[in-house]
């Protein structure tokens, strides 16, 4: 397989001011939060919110975890089960009460803001999926992780492609990702290594000809 080496896959991508940085995650990076980092810690309960469901990636694996799921998108990209097109910054409605979890994959942009917001509705947490890169920057340290610093920094071993407005089994990244995980009362733990899971944790159902049919991989090809 040959390594995707456009910019929306590697270190250097950067998006417009008003983008609607759609990289949707795949589901088995989804499912390793749980199983690697949340579970062992006994922290799989309650209620999450994904303010970025984005086509429900990341919120439909979340429901075979959690007890119930809150899915939100400042722009509808069709999924069904969506609760409301709301802007997670600037909302317009009541937020929905309790909100144990905010798990998500944000805005690149708005990183960032998306933690400090998830750390202050949130009862026991909020998890964020990043660029690696991520963790570097003074301003970021000062503003962010010396005031706030992570409960857990999970990194993948494997890379998790991310691909600019689907998701892609066929894809590849130049790309590191990890989770940042926050926890109410927890202080900052050793790092996680998420360790090969992929082939554990990947299922055909999760790449519907709906989701990749704009990969040519898949031309042609029946659900």
């Amino acid at each position: 397989m040959s390594q995707n080496r456009s910019s929306a896959v590697m270190q250097q991508r950067k998006e417009a001011q008003d983008s609607l940085d759609d990289y949707p995650t795949q589901p088995w990076g989804v499912r390793a939060l749980v199983e690697h980092v949340l579970k062992p810690a006994s922290l799989v309960l309650g209620t999450v919110w994904e303010p970025a469901c984005n086509r429900g990636f990341m919120a439909r694996p979340l429901g075979e975890y959690f007890a119930s799921v809150h899915a939100t998108d400042i722009f509808d990209y069709g999924f069904e089960t969506m609760a409301a097109v709301e802007d997670f910054l600037f909302p317009t409605t009541v937020a929905p009460h309790p909100i144990d979890w905010v798990i998500t994959n944000p805005p690149f942009r708005l990183a960032e803001e998306f933690v400090m917001k998830g750390l202050a509705i949130a009862r026991v947490g909020c998890a964020m999926l990043v660029r690696s890169a991520f963790i570097e920057s003074v301003g970021r340290y000062e503003r962010l992780f010396k005031p706030s610093p992570p409960t857990f920094v999970a990194q993948f071993v494997e890379r998790l492609p991310l691909v600019k407005g689907r998701v892609d089994p066929a894809a590849a990244s130049a790309t590191a990702y990890s989770w940042l995980v926050w926890v109410n009362g927890l202080p900052p733990q050793p790092t996680v290594w998420i360790p090969p899971c992929r082939a554990a944790l990947e299922r055909s159902s999760d790449y519907s000809v709906a989701t990749i049919s704009d990969s040519p991989l898949f031309e042609g090809e029946a659900a």
